[in-house]
């Protein structure tokens, strides 16, 4: 059974007009900001069970990211570097200049992204299950690719079959089996593809980021730039969206980035372990200093590739 952590059923959603689209967010606590980045099919509401423990030191924003929950689902830009301005303007509006930024899944994709377009405005790097670590991805994301998936989904998302299916998920996830625990999760999930304008909004994002060979877009190519800021990596042992084994590829992309595998979790750990989740947080936010963006310094990391200390040492503000 999932651990659990005191919070507010629903914390109060706000709304922001970017770009003429309109933008959910929960926006809680005080303190250094931490921009918190959900998973593909999934909204703010995943990050629930841990708001109220970080919102005690920090100011947390979870917001909907375009195309999920309740922000608007238009025909517009669903990449990966799409999402991360997005997420740019978000926090500008909010008279935010700088954050943490934590991604979960497609959501870590998308946090690779914001640190790599905006390293001025990012201090920190935490990746949950993430993305863009490796190729190997569930069949169940891949098929989202495949012609006819509209059209399928949208039989099998209709009133009758839909309460069914959303049923027996949600009861194979209660027999606590690690290869079924994410079922509860998938539930919620298929049942948001009701809309038609969520399922068309998914599948441009995934046909984004993943063939039918797995996934494209990788942070492999750009992994030294993370020399210069702080990052972590946690991951849910039993993971069966994306293999545990990505986190050790992570270590070996950005050896001086932290992991933390926690067993007895799957690909969801903020959920199934959130006071532990909330704590890993913590200490890696206490223990270590917030990057500082020198443009002198990442240029040296562009030309070189090497190690930060061969461009100059210690990040100074250019």
């Amino acid at each position: 059974m999932r651990g659990q952590l005191q919070h507010a059923p629903q914390h109060e959603v706000r709304f922001v007009t970017v770009h003429g689209h309109r933008r959910a967010y929960v926006k809680v606590g005080s303190g250094p900001a931490l921009l918190l980045l959900h998973g593909l099919g999934c909204d703010h509401t995943t990050w629930e069970p841990v708001i109220d423990a970080l919102a005690r030191r920090y100011t947390v924003i979870a917001p909907d990211l375009l195309g999920h929950g309740l922000s608007a689902k238009p025909r517009a830009d669903y990449s990966v570097g799409g999402y991360a301005n997005g997420m740019r303007d978000l926090i500008t509006l909010l008279g935010i200049d700088k954050v943490t930024v934590v991604g979960h899944s497609f959501g870590g994709g998308v946090a690779m992204q914001f640190a790599y377009q905006f390293p001025e405005r990012t201090e920190r790097l935490i990746l949950v299950a993430s993305g863009g670590l490796g190729s190997e991805v569930t069949p169940a994301i891949r098929a989202v690719t495949t012609p006819g998936f509209h059209q399928v989904m949208g039989v099998l998302t209709l009133p009758g079959v839909r309460h069914v299916g959303k049923a027996a998920l949600q009861t194979l996830a209660l027999t606590g089996h690690k290869a079924l625990r994410d079922l509860d999760e998938v539930a919620e999930i298929y049942d948001s593809f009701k809309d038609p304008d969520a399922r068309a909004a998914i599948r441009h994002v995934v046909r984004a980021v993943v063939d039918w060979r797995g996934q494209i877009v990788t942070m492999a190519d750009r992994a030294y730039l993370t020399q210069a800021m702080p990052m972590a990596v946690i991951w849910g042992r039993d993971d069966q969206v994306i293999p545990v084994k990505h986190a050790g590829n992570a270590a070996a992309l950005a050896p001086d980035a932290r992991v933390e595998v926690i067993p007895n979790s799957g690909h969801f750990p903020h959920k199934d372990h959130p006071q532990r989740f909330a704590r890993v947080v913590h200490e890696f936010i206490r223990s270590t200093q917030p990057a500082t963006y020198s443009r002198a310094r990442f240029r040296g990391l562009l030309r070189s590739g090497q190690d930060v200390r061969a461009v100059g040492g210690e990040a100074t503000t250019a």
